[in-house]
């Protein structure tokens, strides 16, 4: 580096290693845990529609790849449709991916509490659920982050669990008397509980799974030859995930099929597993659990310093959004506010309906990325390509349907959430005459 220049990221990640850092954001257990909402929202169909759901996602993560091309040092869906599409687009956008990062924290918070639940039931539930969204809360006040080695050492946990359920799923099903060939399709198709309704409500719901893949854009400026590997990791991240995850409900609703209740929907795959080898509800369970920690540690983190994003640029009020802490440097307020909102949303929300509003938001950006990806790839370039047309049209008339397949209640909370986020948007913009920002602070 020659002498008085500024430091830079050193362009150093391979093809590899950032397929191996979007199966750690994304996790190899990303089904487990609403494995159980799948299979009642879906009639035991939960393979196929992890399956439906990876295609969607393949499609939109070319979308991204190719964004990140034209935005490699601000990869965000936020940034995407504001700048390709409209401002006022892109806010809608933005303020989809808030209550994302609001409603993770929640979410995590609950399955906890339920798992802990099972483990403990003296325990009463509204405890635990004081008791994880405290914890979160007062590990972010102390800015403990989680480091990339621990992430992959615990992905590597998750995969070696992964194995073991496997094997001894294989064993209880080889072993069990089977009811004819149609037994190893019917997680695919059973014409006793098969609807399209149900079907496409179950993939809306399991876009949940493939949620964090987008992240390997923000590596565009570590990434060795970016404008191939960002593309590549993203489609072979989702391709790897949505392979791992359909085989992981295989074999559960083999073992468990969609006639016989779960004890717990919440907590269905941990039943499940220790059907398979009794040890394995302790192990599972016990594995999810740190998962699912981590992710709501992260998740409470990240909901935080989006708000003091928004706070520092004037997007919310920033004498209570955008302060600092001057101990621990971090946004205090905000950190205490994302953790009443979890520990209140968890009293009233159930799991199922947290993991939906997720992804009403997260399918709103998905489809803004696709639409962005189009009119810049395909409508304002000379040359139209095939291969600047189907991925973008697909991926979105997918996400699409799937949005429009969510429950009922998701989409009347998510549209109230999206009217006052426009409503505030108009008062604070006057009109959208002045920009909104969105953007996450960098580290």
């Amino acid at each position: 580096m020659a002498v008085g220049s500024a430091p830079r990221l050193l362009r150093t990640m391979t093809l590899k290693d950032l397929v191996l850092y979007g199966i750690v954001m994304i996790s190899p257990v990303a089904p487990m845990s609403i494995f159980g909402v799948l299979s009642e929202r879906g009639g035991g169909h939960v393979v196929t529609a992890i399956l439906i759901a990876m295609v969607a996602m393949l499609f939109t993560g070319v979308s991204y790849g190719r964004m990140a091309r034209a935005y490699p040092s601000a990869g965000s869906a936020y940034t995407y449709v504001a700048q390709e599409i409209h401002p006022f687009l892109g806010y809608v956008t933005g303020w989809g991916m808030v209550m994302d990062y609001l409603l993770l924290p929640l979410i995590c918070t609950l399955w906890c509490a339920e798992q802990s639940h099972v483990f403990v039931p003296a325990v009463p539930m509204f405890v635990w659920k004081i008791f994880f969204a405290g914890v979160f809360t007062l590990i972010n006040l102390q800015s403990i982050r989680s480091t990339a080695r621990i992430n992959a050492l615990m992905a590597a946990g998750m995969g070696a669990v992964v194995i073991v359920v496997f094997f001894a799923a294989a064993n209880y099903i080889l072993g069990q008397p089977h009811t004819g060939p149609g037994f190893f399709s019917r997680p695919f198709y059973d014409a006793h509980t098969f609807s399209y309704g149900g079907l496409f409500g179950c993939t809306s719901i399991a876009v949940l799974t493939y949620i964090g893949f987008d992240a390997i854009s923000t590596l565009s400026e570590e990434a060795l030859n970016p404008r191939r590997n960002i593309l590549l990791a993203t489609v072979l991240t989702c391709f790897a995930i949505g392979i791992l995850s359909a085989g992981e409900v295989y074999v559960a609703q083999l073992m468990w099929p969609a006639s016989e209740k779960f004890p717990d929907v919440d907590t269905a795959y941990v039943w499940v597993a220790g059907r398979s080898w009794k040890p394995l509800f302790t192990i599972v369970g016990f594995t999810l659990m740190l998962g699912i920690f981590a992710s709501g540690m992260s998740a409470h983190l990240g909901a935080a310093r989006l708000l003091y994003g928004m706070g520092r640029s004037n997007a919310l009020p920033k004498r209570f959004f955008g302060a600092i802490d001057a101990r621990h440097q971090i946004p205090r307020n905000n950190v205490f506010l994302v953790g009443a909102l979890a520990l209140i949303g968890s009293l009233f929300l159930s799991f199922a309906l947290g993991a939906e509003l997720v992804n009403f938001g997260a399918l709103i950006a998905f489809m803004g990325v696709n639409a962005a990806a189009f009119l810049r790839y395909f409508v304002r370039e000379k040359n139209k390509k095939a291969w600047n047309f189907i991925p973008p049209v697909l991926g979105f008339a997918i996400c699409l349907a799937l949005w429009w397949n969510l429950g009922q209640a998701a989409k009347v909370l998510g549209s109230l959430w999206m009217a006052l986020g426009i409503a505030f948007g108009v008062w604070q913009t006057r009109g959208f005459r002045d920009s909104l920002s969105f953007e996450m602070i960098e580290e």
